[in-house]
């Protein structure tokens, strides 16, 4: 069996120390699709060192290295083919602005193994702290096809009921054919997202863009378009990826303002709602209107 539940989820938190530079933060804001138009004021909030803010999503690269559905095949019990791993989700609590500059200790615990039949469920949480306190919270469910069947909890199964509706805001926002090679320099080298042979071998037609590079490309939408470019307003954030995004297309933003209580079965997102939240759903333009992103919830002040 590839995966040993029990040697998993009592594996030992592990601990790194971690530090970043504005340098790091300009390249993530780059590879997420900041910085256009180039003389914008408003994008050189996110370029420009001397007027530089963090959008709070850039904890999921800080410190470069491994992302968190990669490190998590490092865990005791966990042995299999990277080629047969999803990143299912994300959710990001942030409990105070990130610097611009700084040094954080980064524990990862795994939360959770779990058998959905054709698949395991991982879930990796990441606590980051530094001299002054908690700096955020971060959350990554990883799909392994083909490491289910063993008879295993199910887990849990809540998703955000849908908002209702016409969207309150809708913006498109084009991907580059190279973002997802400007992307992977922030420290995520998984071949998928640049090698047509081994993109190919894990089921796609060409390489597909990072998760979370659209993950972060939706947030930064939402805090220009709803926040008045305040990225110290969000709070948390959370999202499922629905399906994949292709480098070249063109992504569809639709946000509903004041969120919506309530839940629904069918998802392990469990992100919540409230009148100080913004739901999002985003899809791919050219495929129809195909989900890529859905039970996105954005928590804000």
């Amino acid at each position: 069996m590839p995966i040993d539940e029990a040697a998993a989820r009592t594996a030992a938190p592990r601990t790194r120390e971690i530090s970043w530079t504005p340098g790091d933060v300009q390249l993530y804001h780059l590879g997420i699709g900041a910085g256009v138009p180039a003389t914008d004021l408003r994008e050189l909030r996110y370029t420009l060192e001397s007027a530089l803010h963090v959008l709070p999503s850039f904890a999921t690269v800080a410190g470069g290295g491994e992302p968190g559905v990669i490190r998590v095949l490092s865990t005791p019990g966990v042995d299999v083919d990277l080629a047969r791993v999803l990143h299912g989700g994300q959710t990001l609590t942030v409990h105070r602005p990130l610097p611009v500059r700084g040094t954080a200790t980064v524990t990862d615990r795994v939360t959770g193994v779990y058998d959905k039949g054709e698949a395991a469920l991982l879930v990796l949480a990441t606590e980051a702290a530094d001299a002054d306190g908690p700096l955020w919270s971060e959350e990554a469910r990883v799909f392994v096809r083909g490491a289910g069947g063993w008879g295993g909890e199910r887990g849990p199964s809540v998703r955000p009921a849908p908002p209702s509706g016409p969207p309150d805001r809708t913006v498109e926002r084009p991907v580059r054919e190279d973002q997802a090679l400007l992307y992977r320099l922030t420290g995520d080298l998984n071949p998928l997202h640049a090698d047509p042979l081994f993109a190919r071998a894990a089921g796609f037609d060409r390489p597909v863009l990072h998760g979370l590079c659209t993950y972060g490309i939706t947030l930064k939408a939402v805090v220009d378009t709803l926040l008045d470019g305040e990225v110290s307003r969000v709070r948390s954030y959370g999202a499922r990826f629905a399906s994949v995004v292709y480098p070249g297309e063109t992504l569809r933003v639709r946000m509903w303002r004041g969120g919506g209580a309530g839940t629904s079965a069918g998802s392990e997102a469990g992100a919540g709602a409230g009148a100080d939240a913004v739901r999002v759903a985003v899809s791919a333009v050219e495929r129809g209107d195909a989900p890529v992103l859905a039970d996105v919830v954005v928590e804000h002040d």
